[in-house]
């Protein structure tokens, strides 16, 4: 059996930048195991496979698999998958459900229907090209508590006890805690950007620690940036998936939304942040995150970037 595939760097708009992804059209309906052995054999971060909507609402079907295990969603490869579907690449009677495509600039709406559920994307066209895309989570953000003395977190990460913490949105005080919206993080905020370079994931203690944990994506989380107009620094480490650093995770930033709309604490705002990532990997990468909040609660999460075509090819995978 040959498969065609396409990868696009995710979260930057240069190629060797961002986050790379696989992306197997019309392959949804692959066997399962074929498809994780497929996403090993790529060894991205993620790998998704796309198939015909199946329902009336839905673009396309997307199933996403890191080297190790299929993730009910993710950032990159939401934001990947709609710009590549916008692109108009695959079409055919087994294509995705597309709705007129702009000639010129203007926006259209997606929904790529993930195992977490349907998942809203803006798309925004400029001069007929498709070169931005916003999802908006389908789960509304999750929060529980760190189980971890903060000394035991910082030595997990390369760290001492004073680098943990910050100050976050209205003078909040940040503190570890796991948040998810659809993939569950295990955020650890550290007070600057030397820091975030310094952090080194100690796999044993992880394994001891985290390993079996609700949260067992590791993201580091620093208040302060060094490109132009960016707002945060970040890095994510994630073993348990297959994945040792990632150089761009937007379910990542979908869950820091959450965090930072719960410290900032107000009944009503509209709250945005532009996220760097991927620096320490020679990946730069950019994520821009938006929450409302709406009666005091986090009422949507928004998380959004570029993404660039780099290669396409065929896979023999010797099935027959």
């Amino acid at each position: 059996m040959t498969l065609d595939f396409h990868t696009l760097d995710v979260f930057t708009d240069r190629v060797f930048g961002g986050n790379p992804l696989g992306v197997f059209p019309a392959a949804a309906h692959l066997p399962t195991g074929l498809m994780q052995r497929v996403a090993l054999e790529m060894n991205l971060s993620e790998t998704v496979f796309l198939g015909p909507p199946e329902t009336e609402a839905g673009t396309a079907r997307v199933r996403i698999f890191t080297p190790a295990r299929e993730v009910p969603f993710a950032g990159h490869p939401t934001v990947g998958s709609a710009l590549f579907l916008a692109s108009g690449t695959w079409t055919g009677p087994d294509g995705p459900r597309l709705p007129p495509l702009p000639d010129g600039d203007g926006e259209v709406q997606l929904v790529l229907e993930e195992n977490v559920g349907p998942v809203p994307v803006t798309v925004r066209f400029e001069g007929g090209r498709p070169v931005f895309a916003r999802f908006t989570t389908a789960i509304l953000p999750e929060h529980r508590p760190s189980p971890h003395p903060v000394a035991d977190l910082a030595a997990m990460v390369g760290l001492s006890e004073s680098d943990i913490g910050g100050e976050g949105p209205e003078g909040s005080d940040l503190r570890p805690e796991m948040v998810s919206c659809g993939l569950e993080y295990f955020v650890i905020p550290v007070r600057t950007i030397d820091a975030v370079r310094r952090t080194s994931l100690d796999t044993a203690r992880w394994q001891r620690m985290l390993a079996d944990a609700w949260a067992h994506h590791v993201y580091i989380v620093c208040m302060d940036g060094e490109g132009d107009g960016v707002d945060i620094r970040v890095r994510m480490y994630a073993p348990g998936s297959g994945v040792p650093e990632d150089p761009a995770t937007g379910s990542a930033a979908a869950a820091l939304g959450g965090y930072l709309s719960a410290a900032d604490g107000r009944e009503e705002a509209s709250l945005s942040w532009v996220v760097e990532q991927g620096i320490e990997m020679g990946r730069p990468s950019l994520l821009y995150v938006e929450a409302d909040r709406t009666e005091g609660a986090t009422s949507a999460v928004r998380v959004g970037g570029s993404a660039v075509a780099v290669s396409r090819g065929v896979m023999d995978t010797g099935e027959r």
